[in-house]
């Protein structure tokens, strides 16, 4: 994997240049609107099991969490609040987003955040090489080693999918 040169310096590319981290920019279009994850994976010609998308989740006590997870699946609340420890976890209103974050919808990267907050990976993605992340802006993907992406992130791996 090489670094990319003509990319948009994003908090995430920010941070995984200056950790002197590889990735591979893939750029696609959001013209149509279309920036959900399955759409995403089918536009760049990626793997749905490797495009991974970034959910926000907000506990009873306020806190919140960050959950990876492939993109054709769905993120079980119970699971999700038994990795994270707390007793109930909601999504997080998508008005807040951009505040909590510095991202917007369809560009939320799980690196460079605001804060870092508790972030949490699919147990599978274990079992996947490099997985495909939101760069940090509708449009572009970033693909990176799966342990760079847990590392840079603080991420633990457990089981959080219906």
């Amino acid at each position: 994997m090489k670094k990319s040169n003509n990319v948009p310096k994003t908090n995430a590319v920010r941070i995984l240049e200056g950790a002197d981290i590889a990735y591979e920019m893939m750029e696609y279009d959001v013209s149509d609107g279309q920036i959900d994850g399955v759409s995403v994976a089918e536009k760049t010609g990626q793997p749905v099991d490797q495009v991974y998308k970034t959910l926000l989740t907000k506990a009873t006590t306020k806190e919140l969490f960050v959950f990876l997870l492939p993109v054709a699946r769905e993120l079980d609340l119970k699971k999700a609040a038994k990795a994270a420890g707390v007793k109930k976890l909601d999504m997080l209103p998508l008005k807040d987003l951009t505040k909590e974050t510095g991202y917007v919808r369809g560009g939320c990267s799980p690196i460079g955040m605001k804060r870092k907050y508790p972030t949490i990976i699919e147990s599978s993605a274990q079992e996947q090489t490099e997985l495909i992340v939101s760069a940090g802006k509708p449009g572009f993907q970033m693909k990176l080693l799966t342990e760079a992406l847990a590392q840079t992130t603080d991420a633990t791996f457990q089981d959080i999918v219906k």
